[in-house]
């Protein structure tokens, strides 16, 4: 295999559909958070990154970011134990702030729902949900989401910020992987 080439049975989202989709969910954003202050996006690390690039841009209600990195998924795709660890906290004090959590992917919801949790424990003014891809029959958690880009099948997917073994993030759509990541 040509080391260039990702392992992927195709193109499940383009580029020009994210963006699309992306602006559409920057105006609602907008409308909801209008006249909104203290407004801080929360991206979760390192997937979700070009997802909050891409979409802080078509937000203008005025705001700040920042970053949690968490862990729960062992070698492959799906969650092995279950155990969700900090690896990387906020910087700032959330307190009083509109709080916006950009996620690249919800899949059982556990992870998500755990980092929820902690954040709401730290009294925001609000706490909302914004994934860019959503698996809604792998849910085990049952957790508010506000915002979403795409309900997608159960199939492991990389891409857009998404790897595939760290690799293919740079990808400008999502793809889905040939490869058993079970």
């Amino acid at each position: 295999m040509d080391n260039r080439t990702p392992p992927s049975q195709g193109i499940l989202i383009d580029d020009d559909t994210l963006q699309a989709r992306i602006v559409q969910l920057g105006a609602q954003i907008n409308r909801d958070y209008q006249g909104v202050k203290d407004m801080l996006l929360v991206s979760i690390l390192k997937g979700s990154v070009m997802f909050l690039t891409d979409l802080m841009r078509c937000i203008h209600i005025p705001h700040a970011i920042d970053f949690m990195s968490v862990s729960s998924y062992g070698a492959g795709a799906r969650s092995t134990t279950g155990v969700v660890r900090i690896d990387m906290d906020l910087r700032q004090n959330i307190e009083g702030k509109h709080l916006l959590i950009v996620e690249d992917i919800i899949d059982s919801g556990t992870t998500l729902n755990y980092i929820r949790g902690l954040l709401l424990s730290r009294l925001p003014a609000s706490l909302k949900i914004c994934t860019l891809l959503n698996k809604p029959t792998r849910r085990t958690v049952d957790i508010p989401v506000d915002y979403i880009g795409f309900d997608i099948p159960d199939k492991f997917v990389f891409g857009y910020g998404l790897d595939l073994d760290e690799l293919y993030r740079n990808l400008p759509y999502i793809a889905i992987a040939n490869v058993s990541h079970e």
